[in-house]
């Protein structure tokens, strides 16, 4: 299961998402919202509940240019969020830095490269070796907040 949500400018790409990936058999757990204006980082924290909980695997956020999401889902001891706009760093932030959410910006990305984006966000594995001693000094600096 995938999480994914939205503030009111992501509802058109959250939806092209949905509809490009499900076909591939990705199931979604869709946290809105459906239009109506709403915060952002209230989508980003219902969103990281349900990754933190095990109830999804891992989770797209959108906004406007993706920063405030990035932000907001960054502010969770556990989830590693990484702004995503093109494909070698979305394809990277997975293998190396073992990211569990992806941020995209509705505003600066049209919806084909999202779909596109989303799929290689989760469709790519985490390479592990020398990249999880990375991740768990990661770990550390959060352990010490």
């Amino acid at each position: 299961m995938i999480a994914i949500g939205c503030d009111h400018a992501g509802v058109e790409m959250k939806k092209a998402i949905i509809e490009a990936l499900s076909v591939q058999g990705f199931d979604f757990m869709d946290l809105g919202t459906d239009g109506e204006p709403c915060d952002y980082p209230d989508v980003a924290e219902k969103l990281c509940h349900e990754v933190l909980a095990g109830n999804c695997e891992k989770g797209i956020l959108i906004c406007g240019t993706g920063i405030g999401m990035s932000i907001a889902a960054n502010k969770f001891k556990g989830i590693r969020a990484a702004l995503c706009a093109d494909s070698f760093s979305t394809r990277f932030t997975r293998m190396h830095n073992n990211s569990n959410v992806m941020c995209m910006g509705a505003r600066t990305l049209g919806c084909g490269l999202a779909c596109e984006l989303a799929e290689i966000f989760l469709t790519t594995e985490f390479e592990g070796g020398r990249h999880q001693r990375r991740i768990d000094l990661i770990t550390a600096i959060e352990e010490k907040q």
